[in-house]
């Protein structure tokens, strides 16, 4: 068997940037994992002790910590880092102008020290920040990509599985737009099977818990981990392994319902190129408002951003 090198950078050692690199590890689908954090110390102790756990693994990868400039060479870089949540958030976009600052000191460094990688954004707001590292980097836009509504829709999924008493994995079901208040169900094509999962009032309110999914999961428990770095690590092995999956992703819009220049969730093909192909659904017209109000929203945070490093 031909020794596995394909090497990721995390950017991030928080709670979710180390259940990433857990679930990525457990995934065996990388030859070299790099952790970079702002506490370097932290970013070692992770490394060590997730090295030490793979010893149970049939095909260890190199798994260490460094700075920014050791993440030449990687294949996909994932943006993690974030400044420190408040206890009283309400919503994503009260961390933009801070997460944005910072997007502003390590983004334009990394396009010159990994000028082809794949870029996936985590860091929240993630559509606004995902349209920020496209200005930062000047890389293609099939080349970064946010994890935007991913995440949402494997909750929905989940609800959905067990109304129906079918795997979630077997569910077409999408939340598109924005990862934040402005997302919506796309339940006009959600499918099972070839058969149309009708849009019940129960379902309604499945929709409306899982809005608000990522802050009752913080105020819970002080961050959002496992499902995040689940949706993230199977985006990164569609790239790895150019599966060619489809999957709802914050990606820069070129035209889809008229819209430009800003970055929401739609579905797309995901392979080793990256965003290998946009799918453009047919929304019906609550649909197509719902996401024009999601781009209104967006957009409106754009503007506030500074894109010059």
């Amino acid at each position: 068997m031909m020794e596995n090198t394909r090497k990721v950078t995390i950017l991030g050692t928080g709670s979710v940037g180390a259940t990433l690199a857990y679930t990525l590890m457990l995934r065996e689908i990388a030859g070299e994992i790099l952790l970079v954090g702002r506490n370097r110390t932290k970013a070692e102790g992770e490394a060590l002790d997730l090295s030490h756990a793979q010893a149970f693994l049939k095909s260890p990868a190199r798994i260490h910590a460094g700075e920014l400039e050791d993440a030449a060479g990687s294949e996909i870089v994932v943006v993690c880092a974030s400044v420190p949540q408040p206890a009283a958030i309400t919503g994503r976009n009260q961390l933009a102008q801070d997460n944005a600052e910072l997007m502003r000191q390590i983004l334009p460094r990394l396009a010159k020290i990994c000028p082809d990688c794949k870029l996936i954004m985590v860091t929240n707001p993630v559509d606004s920040l995902t349209w920020q590292a496209i200005q930062l980097t000047g890389f293609p836009p099939h080349r970064v990509f946010g994890t935007g509504t991913l995440v949402d829709s494997i909750r929905l999924r989940e609800l959905l599985s067990i109304d129906l008493n079918i795997h979630a994995e077997d569910l077409r079901a999408y939340v598109l737009g924005e990862h934040g208040d402005h997302q919506f169900a796309a339940m006009s094509f959600a499918q099972a099977g070839g058969e149309k999962i009708e849009f019940t009032p129960e379902r309604e309110a499945f929709c409306e818990r899982v809005r608000g999914f990522g802050v009752e999961i913080f105020k819970k428990k002080g961050n959002t981990s496992y499902g995040i770095a689940q949706a993230t690590t199977y985006a990164i092995e569609s790239i790895l392994r150019d599966e060619h999956r489809t999957m709802p992703l914050s990606v820069s819009l070129d035209g889809y319902l008229g819209l430009h220049d800003l970055c929401l969730s739609v579905p797309v093909v995901v392979g080793r190129k990256g965003i290998e192909r946009y799918i453009t659904p047919k929304l019906s017209d609550q649909e197509i408002d719902q996401f024009n109000q999601a781009a209104a929203a967006v957009s409106s945070v754009i503007s506030t951003l500074n894109c010059k490093p």
